[in-house]
């Protein structure tokens, strides 16, 4: 319900911004972009800091876990020791929450993994104040409280949540970013034998893969969150037609596993034969296509 209310489903394919070498993809609004939108449009007060000091933000930090808080930190994968090997890589854009502290270690409770963990504060550190794009800076967040507030209107933040999903994919600024990047990428995979040699091609494939099935939930995950988003609102909101969009939009979830899938194999086979990455290529333009029609029939449910 957060993620629909905070419009988190999108997609950009950045070309000159480079993840480990390759060009960045994302199936999802920016970090910190739900927590922003779901706190405004719920009316719920929170506060988000910034620091240049490890020592100044690790006290600020024990101080809201004294208080009972938990607490949101964004950092670097790569120095979260709990993390298993295959995961640990550097992307400076992952968001955990702090719940409490263990002596000098800090437990938190991490979006990938099912059970709490235990980090040490010098790893926290290292993670919060990783190098590089995006700079963490030692960002913390969290919410203040509830009490006394008004209650807010959820048949109205969903609506509103809806509605600016719909524009933000629809009315990107740039080509590459919002449903038409979706065709963009699957038009670009299609001239990576050309412009690439073959390790660096199966390279980048294999980074848009990664990307959509290992980082955060994934591409065809968030398809699924937000079908599920779109069935509760059509009971909240005793609106058939947001049912039968749910399952559009899950089995264009589907869809984007099964290119995974494909696209596993063609990289599993080490294949750099041009008809592999066009055949690759085409399913992702039929999965943009798909898209596209799913926003524009949204669009025309009356909410």
């Amino acid at each position: 319900m957060l993620f629909g209310i905070g419009s988190g489903l999108h997609f950009i394919h950045i070309p000159f911004l480079k993840v480990n070498g390759v060009p960045a993809t994302s199936y999802r609004i920016w970090p910190g972009g739900i927590f922003n939108r779901v706190t405004k449009l719920l009316r719920l007060e929170a506060s988000t800091f910034t620091f240049k000091d490890p020592i100044k933000a690790n006290n600020a930090l024990d101080e809201q876990l004294a208080q009972g808080r938990a607490v949101g930190v964004m950092g670097s994968v790569y120095y979260l020791s709990y993390m298993p090997d295959a995961y640990r890589f550097h992307f400076n854009a992952h968001n955990l929450l702090v719940v409490g502290k263990d002596g000098d270690d800090y437990i938190v409770s991490d979006p990938i993994l099912e059970e709490l963990k235990t980090i040490s504060a010098n790893d926290l550190a290292q993670s919060r104040f990783a190098k590089g794009y995006p700079a963490p800076n030692g960002k913390m967040y969290y919410i203040k409280g509830v009490e006394g507030r008004p209650i807010p209107n959820l048949e109205t933040a969903v609506k509103k949540g809806i509605k600016r999903t719909i524009f933000l994919i629809t009315s990107p600024p740039f080509k590459f970013a919002g449903v038409s990047g979706i065709a963009y990428l699957g038009n670009r995979i299609k001239t990576y034998p050309q412009k690439m040699e073959p390790r660096k091609a199966l390279l980048a494939l294999g980074n848009i893969v990664r990307m959509q099935e290992e980082i955060g939930t994934g591409g065809g995950g968030f398809r699924f969150m937000y079908g599920a988003f779109l069935d509760e609102a059509s009971q909240m909101l005793n609106n058939p037609d947001l049912k039968e969009m749910s399952l559009r939009i899950t089995n264009i979830g589907d869809d984007w596993r099964n290119f995974a899938f494909e696209t596993a194999k063609v990289i599993k086979s080490r294949s750099g034969r041009i008809d592999s990455f066009d055949y690759i290529g085409n399913l992702l333009i039929d999965i943009g296509c798909k898209e596209e029609q799913f926003y524009k029939d949204l669009g025309k449910v009356k909410l």
